[in-house]
């Protein structure tokens, strides 16, 4: 690592990225966990520019990406396995856990989200939590010209390749996503077929064509200051590419992976939500338009013979306290598919 490229690492230790994980002691830039010779690229030449360990066991750490499919330095998240070391010829089962709108890398390990990293420390397993930004987990269409974001390449080639070469993540893999990053984590095993053994979703947007759901989508797009027209196209001009990203028309592409889907359908309150959440809450209205999406995937996944577990919940708001109990319950079967074994 380049002395310039220390200074950076160190500076951005100070920066509100400490708070991001609870209790956790930001460390200068020690040995990096990746040989000496350095760190290997991506082959669209991304490279990790950087990294911070995000607690004095090391076993989490942050790393910085120079991105060409991006065309910026996006951010990852890694929580390691018990037992690994960067010298190690062992590689993990990997956890790609992807977040929602509005939101970033650091999602998934705040403390009030969930507790995914004791969670995934009784477990052989790696979980690597990428930016997503806005950006709809998809290369956008731009109008038919492609270029610049390409989401579905930033996750699926450039972080899968840099964990895998720098950092022994292994072949076997999961997807799980909440929100926009679960209408992710449904449709990149059919965008990448045979890449992910098993896919859990929570309250994702998994049928794209459902009547009203291409409107929502562009109306919430507005709303993260994006063109929405420039993501997956117009929704009746474009269809075609609107379908090659809908999760449920990717089920016949997504037959060797296992799915876990949950959600929400009624819109009202349910056991986990605050009693002074007013009725007319975003996180409900949210949930009332997704539950049924997800059942209309659920329906087609049993109906094409795809292995699917569905909890479809009723009562419940568009949030963490819900995602958090549908990661405990999808993780078993997970960590079996993947082949994680549990740890002492």
């Amino acid at each position: 690592m380049s002395t310039e490229t220390r200074r950076r690492v160190i500076r951005w230790a100070g920066g509100p990225l400490a708070a991001a994980v609870v209790g956790a002691t930001v460390l200068p830039a020690s040995p990096a966990p990746a040989e000496a010779a350095g760190f290997a690229k991506a082959d669209t030449g991304a490279r990790v520019t950087g990294y911070t360990w995000l607690n004095k066991g090391k076993t989490a750490f942050d790393f910085q990406v120079r991105s060409p499919s991006i065309g910026s330095t996006e951010h990852v998240r890694v929580l390691l396995p018990k037992g690994w070391k960067s010298n190690s010829r062992q590689s993990w089962p990997v956890v790609y856990a992807y977040h929602g709108g509005r939101d970033n890398w650091t999602s998934w390990t705040r403390k009030k989200s969930t507790d995914i990293e004791a969670l995934s420390r009784k477990w052989g397993v790696m979980v690597v939590m990428p930016e997503g930004a806005n950006g709809s987990y998809t290369n956008w269409y731009n109008g038919g010209r492609g270029g610049n974001p390409k989401w579905e390449d930033f996750h699926l080639k450039e972080v899968r390749q840099l964990v895998e070469r720098n950092f022994h993540a292994g072949g076997s893999r999961a997807a799980m996503g909440v929100s926009s990053g679960a209408q992710g984590a449904c449709s990149y095993p059919g965008r990448a077929p045979g890449m992910f053994r098993y896919a859990a979703c929570f309250s994702g947007t998994l049928s794209m064509s459902s009547p009203g759901v291409p409107s929502l989508l562009m109306y919430t797009n507005m709303g993260n200051g994006a063109d929405p027209y420039s993501i997956w196209g117009i929704p009746w001009i474009d269809r075609n590419n609107w379908d090659a990203h809908d999760p449920v028309k990717l089920l016949p592409k997504m037959r060797s992976t296992r799915f876990y889907v949950s959600a929400g359908t009624t819109g009202k309150a349910g056991p986990l939500d605050s009693p002074s959440t007013a009725p007319w809450d975003i996180g409900y209205l949210s949930e009332k338009a997704i539950g049924p999406t997800v059942k209309a995937f659920a329906a087609e996944a049993r109906r094409q013979g795809v292995p699917i577990t569905a909890h479809i919940y009723g009562n419940g708001r568009h949030s963490w306290p819900y995602w958090q109990r549908e990661m405990h319950a999808a993780w078993p079967q997970m960590m079996k598919t993947i082949g994680a074994k549990p740890v002492k």
